[in-house]
Parts: C-alpha cells; sequence; structure tokens
C-alpha cells in the first residue's frame, strides 16, 4: 500500500439501478459518469494528502487558479474490463502512472508515486463497479486520472497547491461507426507539437492544438487529422489522439520514432511485442509522407492503422489531402490490423492467456 490511501467517504449513490442499466445499455463515449471520484490534494509545503473517494460532482475552481491562465494540467487515459468470472483488471496501468509522472516533470507538477496512482485506480473501481458493463460486450468503463493546478495566483511559476481526480465513464465504441476504415486528413497547416515542446507529455494544450485541424478534416469529409512534423511538414508524427502503424506486403510494421513530439502510447508499445510474436518486424523510424503515399500507391504498404487507448485499434482506409487521395489496400480493415485487435481485446478481456503479465486486478 502507497502512503497516499484512498477511502470512500460517502457510500450513497446519485444514480438509480434502473437508470444506471438504462446508460450501460447504450453508453456512448464519454457522455456520461459513474457514482464516484478519486481525489487527493497536494501543497508544496507538506506533498500529498487527503486521498479519499467522494461523490461525483461539481469541482470548486477559484477564477484565478493558475490552470485557467497558463495550462498547467495533465491526465491519463485507461480502461477497466470486466472478464467471464466477474473480477475487473485494467492493462498495463503502471505504464500510464509511469507516463503521468513524465507529464508531470515536462508541466512542473508533483509526481504521484505509481503505487498511489493504482490506489486511486482501485478505489474508484471498487465503489463503482456496478458500472463496470459486463463481459459479453466489449464495452468498458474507462477511467481518467487528471491533475491540474489549483493554487489561486496569477504570477508566473510551477503552482504550489495541484489536485489529482480520477473519473469514470462507462465506454462503448470511440468511433461512431464502430470498427470501420477511417478516412485521414493530412494537413499542410497545422502542427500538433513542436520540438522542444510538449508532445510527449499527456496534456490538454497539445489536444487543444488539435482541433483546428479536425474540424479541416470534417470539412473534408475525413473523420480524422493526421499531423506531420512541425519544421519540415514532411514526416508523420501522429493524429490528434492516435499513433499510426503501417504494414508492408514482406511482413515488417512501421511506426513513427518518438522524437519528443509524439506519445509514448500504451497501445503502441503494446502492438510493437504482438507484432513481433506473431512474426512481423517492429521498426520505429521517420516516415516520410510523400514514401508512404508512394508505397500506397505501388503496393508495397498494404494496412495501415491508427492505435490508442480509448479507440484500441482502427484501420485506415483512405489518406486525403489537396493534392489528392489514396487509398489504402483495398479501402478495407486489413487481416493482420484486425488480427491484432482481437489479440489485444482478447488479452484485455481475459479470453486468452496473459503470456506478457500485462493485466493488473482492480476488483
Amino acid at each position: 500500500m502507497s502512503a497516499l490511501a484512498f477511502t470512500q467517504t460517502d457510500q450513497a449513490r446519485r444514480i438509480g439501478e434502473d437508470e444506471r442499466a438504462r446508460i450501460l445499455a447504450d453508453p456512448g463515449f464519454g457522455q456520461y459518469y459513474t457514482d464516484f471520484m478519486a481525489h487527493a490534494s497536494w501543497r508544496e509545503a507538506c506533498g500529498w494528502d487527503r486521498g479519499e473517494v467522494v461523490p461525483f460532482g461539481p469541482l470548486y475552481l477559484s477564477p484565478a487558479a493558475a490552470v485557467l491562465h497558463y495550462g498547467q494540467e495533465i491526465f491519463e487515459g485507461l480502461k477497466a474490463f470486466r472478464h467471464a468470472d466477474g473480477s475487473v483488471w485494467t492493462f498495463r496501468p503502471e505504464r500510464n502512472a509511469e507516463r503521468l509522472q513524465r507529464s508531470a516533470r515536462r508541466l512542473a507538477l508533483p509526481e504521484l508515486p505509481t503505487e498511489a496512482f493504482l490506489d486511486s485506480l482501485r478505489a474508484v473501481v471498487t465503489a463503482d463497479e456496478p458500472w463496470v458493463p459486463e463481459a459479453t460486450s466489449e464495452e468498458s468503463l474507462y477511467l481518467r486520472p487528471f491533475m491540474f493546478a489549483s493554487e489561486e495566483f496569477l504570477g508566473v511559476r510551477a503552482a504550489h497547491a495541484v489536485e489529482y481526480y480520477v473519473i469514470a465513464s462507462p465506454a462503448g465504441p470511440y468511433f461512431p461507426r464502430g470498427v470501420q476504415p477511417l478516412v485521414v486528413w493530412i494537413t499542410d497547416e497545422y502542427a500538433r507539437a513542436g520540438a522542444g515542446g510538449t508532445g510527449a507529455a499527456k496534456c490538454g494544450g497539445n489536444y487543444a492544438s488539435s482541433l483546428l485541424g479536425k474540424r479541416e478534416a470534417a470539412e473534408h469529409g475525413a473523420d480524422e487529422i493526421l499531423f506531420l512534423d512541425s519544421e519540415t511538414h514532411t514526416s508523420i508524427d501522429e493524429l490528434s489522439g492516435m499513433n499510426v502503424f503501417a504494414i508492408t506486403a514482406d511482413g515488417r510494421l512501421l511506426t513513427p520514432a518518438l522524437t519528443g513530439s509524439i506519445l509514448e502510447g500504451v497501445t503502441r508499445e503494446s502492438i510493437l511485442r504482438l507484432a513481433a510474436d506473431r512474426g512481423l518486424e517492429p521498426l520505429e523510424q521517420k516516415l516520410e509522407m510523400s514514401e508512404i503515399l508512394a508505397q500506397l500507391g505501388s503496393g508495397e504498404i498494404t494496412e495501415m492503422f491508427a492505435c490508442g487507448t480509448a479507440a484500441v485499434i482502427n484501420p485506415i482506409g483512405e489518406f486525403r489531402a489537396h493534392g489528392g487521395s489514396w487509398r489504402v489496400g483495398d479501402g478495407g480493415s486489413g487481416e493482420i490490423t484486425l488480427a491484432l485487435r482481437q489479440e489485444l481485446t482478447d488479452i484485455q478481456y481475459g479470453r486468452v492467456p496473459d503470456r506478457h503479465g500485462w493485466l493488473t486486478r482492480l476488483v
């Protein structure tokens, strides 16, 4: 156990059983929230204290809170999965804890110890266990830990008061169409992050910078936006919230090397391991967009997909840009892409052995 323990202070549920059942029948993504949330405070003078599980509800925040003016905020995303025996597990949470710590260092926020992070997840899922969907579906309970500067101060420096929360939301497919090939717009105007910036941190500013690009993509009939590097606008970085992979006809799995402006995804890392297990050659390298498009045309690249915690793995069927459009393979989902997705979700839901030791039981 960590020194920062999360204890439940209120047992009363805010949502009745019938209403919860109605929500779980069609949860969508990010639309509904559970009964409870975890909370801890940090103060420069005394560190972390006051771990608790409290009813989900509005936060009290001063209009002068530093996060509202300087964006000192980070977050994580992971899922809780119901297994056939009724137990509830999560996937590689220690990697999320480590990434939260890296993000905290980059945003000048205090690091939350790994065991405290895990305890906060256990506490919320224990309190909200009825909200975890049944094992018969591929739905899950999405967990959103986040941390922000709450100090009431307008000077530009790292805050001396910080809050940490974990909220939870029952989740269905991230994309409304489900696992269908995405149309991806390649922007030549916007960048998600730059060298020396916060691209490798999971902070709200990176996602805010993607929103105008996502609007541009929608205007061209695309589901997602692909950002290129900020210096030359020639090599692939990532989508608005997902890493990118390509599969070649000769069995290579290509993904952009981590440059400091690309988020180090837990799903990305897991796919590299699973791909090697099935005989693919994982390669992390600079991917020039022009070369990728040429390889799509020649058939050297047969499949492409995007991945992340929320969407898991989603095939890419077409790229669009001001210069034209390029179909990926036959425009369908891709056999290897779907096989990787099936294997990953089978591990997460306990349908196959967890040979890499990636699962952690929460309840």
